[in-house]
């Protein structure tokens, strides 16, 4: 749920990234950090394991600028993605404004995909919150490696609503900001038909 302080007139928005472990949610984060001038973020912060997998959050607040009289601020934060930190997943999706799935394109890890999407939507049950309810998007991640399922037979599997979703390269950044945009924006036109702004 968004906050907004009405004393410093600012709004803050919480983006997660999710998906299974090693699908490049953190890469994600930091192709991110790295691109957007220093001006509009804040620092990126990593809390790893010793094999540099996220073992709780990244946090990455980003200024997007003022929006009818508040400045806007979204927090980007990636999930671990090994199932055995369950409990922190569903402690970093509380208040949740918008997720972005990170799947991993390579066939033999699709198993992992359903299995994390799954596991995202009874999280977010247990906050009392309905993924197609809420500003989500997908990226197909991975794009670049051999072996990967179509873009096609990936929707078709997993995604059936027919969210957003784009084909992603993550240490590159192609398709990150254009799932970036999408999700704030779908966050952002929430809340305005919400009536909170």
């Amino acid at each position: 749920m968004a906050t907004i302080n009405y004393g410093y007139r600012e709004i803050n928005c919480k983006i997660v990234y999710y998906g299974p472990g090693m699908s490049g949610k953190t890469t994600n984060l930091e192709t991110i950090h790295k691109k957007v001038p220093p001006t509009n973020r804040g620092k990126l912060t990593s809390l790893a394991t010793k094999t540099d997998r996220t073992l709780f959050f990244d946090l990455l607040p980003l200024d997007l600028g003022t929006i009818k009289g508040f400045k806007v601020k979204f927090q980007l934060y990636t999930v671990p993605g090994q199932v055995y930190y369950n409990a922190t997943r569903k402690l970093v999706l509380r208040g949740a404004d918008g997720v972005v799935f990170v799947a991993d394109s390579q066939k033999d890890r699709y198993d992992d995909n359903v299995e994390s999407l799954e596991n995202l939507r009874e999280n977010l049950k247990e906050h009392g919150m309905d993924l197609d309810a809420m500003p989500f998007v997908i990226g197909w991640n991975k794009r670049d490696l051999p072996d990967v399922m179509s873009v096609e037979e990936l929707n078709a599997k997993m995604n059936p609503r027919g969210v957003p979703n784009f084909e992603m390269e993550a240490l590159t950044g192609r398709g990150v900001f254009e799932a970036l945009r999408a999700v704030t924006r779908m966050v952002l036109e929430k809340l305005e038909k919400e009536g909170t702004r």
